[in-house]
This record gives structure tokens, C-alpha cells and sequence, in this order.
């Protein structure tokens, strides 16, 4: 790695990490002053950019597009959710140990799969866990019997789709279509406090730094140039005497862990987990950010995630009516004149106007040479260095 780019990284990630807690620590008089709505609301995008980051490394990286992130997500926001529903006691609405919604529903005791959930460490694994666990089943299941391409997603798609189904039923137990909310603490610290809230935005900011780390790692071993050669030319990979389906399975498996990740910490700051966030939309959703900021670039799907949200918090706030027009004609835009997104359209102005900077991270051939010169460098040589 580069000087400048390391130093330029450490920076983002000091900023990214510790600016906006310090600036929303400043007296509520300080015209510099951060409130704690909007710490609060960066907080979701990074938690958000922490799945971008899972989803990139699927699918800039390994070339598999899965429309169904939404389930992993999902999965990680309701095993944290199902704890802190636990953690509410007797303060609920009915000063009952039970959820709200069980009594509603005239449940009488506590389901047998809601009480590990009182522990904290088998929360905390649960929430990477069960989402890997499900991606390595259904992954298994998928790759093992070569689906891919737009077959992989549309079934992944409708995988999406069932999930949605499923929780939307009260028979489920886990709040039906109204979900899990009215959270009062977490681990013990009052979640309407300021200062919790300040702390969840950083081990947020920590955990994407942990997570941009890891797929680095992954990208830059010899086990991410396979992937990257999986992705320009799986039967070269096949024939060279690798398995595909078992790297496929791997990041997928990673990426699902990351989605749960990001959902765990999604929910203690929004205050609220519903299928609605399980559905194809949102799964469709998580992939246009990726499109946006650029996908193969793992910056890329950080920028994304935060100016996609961001730009819809503002519309949303405004014009209401028109943040799904916007938001498909950028999906759009992105296609058909930017295919490289924000950070990979950057890297390549910076290429041409300073063709020493040095050569863009996104894994993919150089596009100054020839195509037939090209191609045996993504698939030949990245076999070869794995």
C-alpha cells in the first residue's frame, strides 16, 4: 500500500470514528455543535455501509449479484432485537416479563427459542452466527449444484421474498408485521441517553473500520485473486483445478456475517426491527448503493451507502413523493453512463490525468490494454498467485 494511501485511510477512518462524537459532545450552545439527531442518523448509515461492504465482496469482487442480502440483515437485527425486547422486564406497556406483542396475542409463556437470548454473549454470537449459518445452508444448497448468474438471483430474490412472508406471521412470534420496538436499554445503559447513543455510533464507525480491514485482507490474499478470476471467467477457474463453489461459498458466507453485523447494530439506534427491512425492496435497495459508489472498490460501497441515504433523508424530508423517482433514475444514470460508480469513475479521471498514481483497486484488468491481453491477466495470472 502506497503512503499517501495509507495515510489518507487512517485519516477517513480518524475522522469517520471520532469527529462527529467529538463534535456532538460540544456545549448545545457551539454553532459547531453535532445534535444528537443527527449522530444518531449517520450512525444507521454506517451500519449500513458495513452490509455494502459484505455485499461488494460477493459481488464487485466474486461477480455473484444476490438480491436477498436483506435476509441476512434481517436475521442479525432480530437476534439483537429479541434481546433487548428481553432486556425491557416489567417496564413494558403491560409490566409483564413478556414482550408486548406475546400478550396481545395472548401468548402465556415465552417461547423456547427466545430465552438464550437473556444472555449477552450468546446475543452477540448470534448475531454473526445465525446469519452465516443460514447463507452457508443455503449457499451449500446453490452453489453446490452450479446456479448462477441471473438464475442465483432471482432465487435469492424470492428467498427474500418467502422471509418477508414468514415473519410477517404472528404465528412466528417475533411481532408479526408490527416487529420488535419500544426497546428501553441496551446491555444495561438507557438507550434515550445521549451518551449511549454517542457510544453506538462508535463501535459503529469501529466495526466498519473492522469490517473496510477484513475485506482488504480477504481482496488482497491470495484466496481474493481467485475470486477476482471466478468472477471474469469461472470455467478458466474450474478448468485450472479449483473449486469455484467452494470459494463462492466462503464469501458468501462472510458477507452474510457482515450483513448480521450491520443489522445488530442497525437496531439500537433506529429503535425498531420489521420484516419491512427483510422485503426485495430493501434487498434491491442495498445493491444500488453498491452500483453507486462502485462496486469492486470496497471505498466505493462506503460512499454509496452514506450519500444514498443521506440524499434520501433529505428528499424524504422534503419532497417526499419523489425519492423513488430519484432513486431509480440514479440506479439508471449509474448504469448506462457511470458503470463504475462514483469511486471507480474517480479512479479512472485520476489514472488519466496522472497515469503514475497507480493502478485502481478494483481488481480488474487494466483498461488500457487490449481485451485479448487483458483477459488472461484476470484469469491466468490471479490463478496462479492463489
Amino acid at each position: 500500500m502506497r503512503s499517501l494511501e495509507r495515510w489518507g485511510l487512517v485519516a477517513g477512518a480518524l475522522a469517520v470514528v471520532a469527529l462527529l462524537p467529538a463534535l456532538n459532545a460540544l456545549p448545545s450552545g457551539s454553532p459547531l455543535r453535532v445534535s444528537d439527531f443527527t449522530l444518531n442518523l449517520f450512525g444507521k448509515f454506517l451500519a449500513y455501509a458495513i452490509l455494502a461492504l459484505g455485499i461488494d465482496l460477493i459481488w464487485g469482487y466474486t461477480g455473484v449479484l444476490s438480491l436477498g442480502h436483506g435476509v441476512f440483515f434481517g436475521l442479525g437485527a432480530y437476534a439483537m432485537g429479541m434481546h433487548l425486547m428481553l432486556e425491557i422486564g416489567t417496564r413494558s406497556v403491560y409490566g409483564n416479563v413478556l414482550p408486548d406483542f406475546m400478550v396481545w396475542n395472548q401468548v402465556t409463556e415465552l417461547p423456547l427459542f427466545w430465552k438464550p437470548f437473556y444472555s449477552i454473549p450468546f446475543t452477540l454470537v448470534a448475531v454473526v452466527v445465525v446469519p452465516a449459518v443460514f447463507a452457508y445452508v443455503f449457499g451449500y444448497l446453490t452453489f453446490r449444484s452450479r446456479i448462477r448468474g441471473v438464475y442465483f438471483s432471482i432465487i435469492t430474490q424470492a428467498l427474500a421474498l418467502s422471509t418477508w412472508l414468514l415473519f410477517n406471521r404472528n404465528a412466528m412470534n417475533l411481532g408479526g408485521t408490527n416487529g420488535l420496538s419500544g426497546f428501553k436499554s441496551v446491555f444495561g445503559f438507557t438507550l434515550n441517553s445521549a451518551a449511549t447513543q454517542r457510544g453506538l455510533y462508535i463501535v459503529t464507525a469501529l466495526c466498519l473500520c473492522g469490517a473496510f480491514l477484513l475485506c482488504r485482507w480477504i481482496t488482497r490474499s491470495p484466496a481474493g485473486r481467485v475470486l477476482i478470476a471466478i468472477r471474469d471467467s469461472e470455467n478458466r477457474v474450474l478448468f485450472s483445478g479449483y473449486s469455484p463453489a467452494a470459494f463462492k461459498l466462503f464469501v458468501f458466507v462472510v458477507s452474510a456475517a457482515l450483513a448480521g453485523v450491520a443489522g445488530a447494530l442497525y437496531v439500537p439506534q433506529v429503535g425498531i426491527i420489521t420484516p419491512a427491512k427483510i422485503g426485495v425492496l430493501p434487498s434491491i435497495e442495498m445493491i444500488i448503493w453498491v452500483a453507486v459508489g462502485g462496486r469492486g472498490t470496497l471505498l466505493g460501497p462506503v460512499v454509496g451507502a452514506l450519500g444514498v441515504n443521506w440524499l434520501q433523508s433529505i428528499l424524504t424530508t422534503s419532497y417526499p413523493d419523489l425519492w423513488l423517482l430519484v432513486l431509480g433514475s440514479l440506479f439508471v444514470a449509474v448504469v448506462l453512463f457511470f458503470p463504475d460508480g462514483v469511486v471507480g469513475t474517480a479512479q479512472k479521471l485520476i489514472m488519466r490525468k496522472w497515469p503514475g498514481a497507480g493502478v485502481p483497486e478494483t481488481g480488474r484488468p487494466d483498461e488500457g490494454q487490449r481485451p485479448e491481453e487483458a483477459k488472461p491477466q484476470a484469469g491466468v495470472s490471479h490463478i496462479q498467485a492463489g
